[in-house]
């Protein structure tokens, strides 16, 4: 697809962060069974929820431009899911609490870029007069935000004490 404005790229990333949510969301659920912590365990369930609702949310955003989500690969993503899989599950962590560590940093570089994303979403949204759309991508950018913070809170609360000994 040639861009030409800034709608086609809206459009082009919309698309994108489509295909970085979809990834997001499979090794997410694999993190969250790979997690020790029972907090660590529902917070990263919860984070699929929400890049769920997400996914949602921008299928929808698509279709209404009718356009098709898939149209795009996100190869941001793709490198950030594979250190997700080879840093948080795969290396051999032999302390159960020093991995949930290394989850909760992989799970947010994959959020940051999310947050990232929805951000130049919503901006675009905004600049474009789509007023509807725009809402919808500043709900999931705060979804993704709370997510962060989660995520500190949990590390910041025990986790990595836990992973120093």
């Amino acid at each position: 697809m040639t861009l030409a404005n800034l709608n086609d790229i809206y459009l082009d990333q919309l698309q994108d962060v489509h295909s970085a949510d979809s990834q997001a969301a499979k090794v997410t659920r694999e993190l969250a069974d790979a997690a020790h912590d029972d907090d660590l365990k529902k917070a990263l369930q919860a984070g699929v929820h929400g890049i769920e609702d997400g996914l949602k949310t921008l299928t929808d955003i698509i279709a209404a431009h009718g356009a098709k989500p898939g149209k795009e690969f996100c190869k941001g993503m793709e490198g950030l899911v594979k250190e997700a899989r080879a840093h948080g599950i795969e290396e051999d962590i032999t302390d159960p609490d020093a991995r949930d560590a290394m989850i909760i940093s992989q799970y947010q570089r994959m959020a940051h870029y999310a947050i990232a994303g929805y951000g130049c979403l919503a901006a675009f949204a905004k600049r474009l007069d789509l007023r509807d759309d725009a809402d919808k991508l500043q709900k999931c950018l705060d979804a993704t935000y709370h997510g962060d913070r989660t995520m500190t809170k949990l590390a910041e609360g025990g986790i990595n004490k836990a992973a120093m000994s």
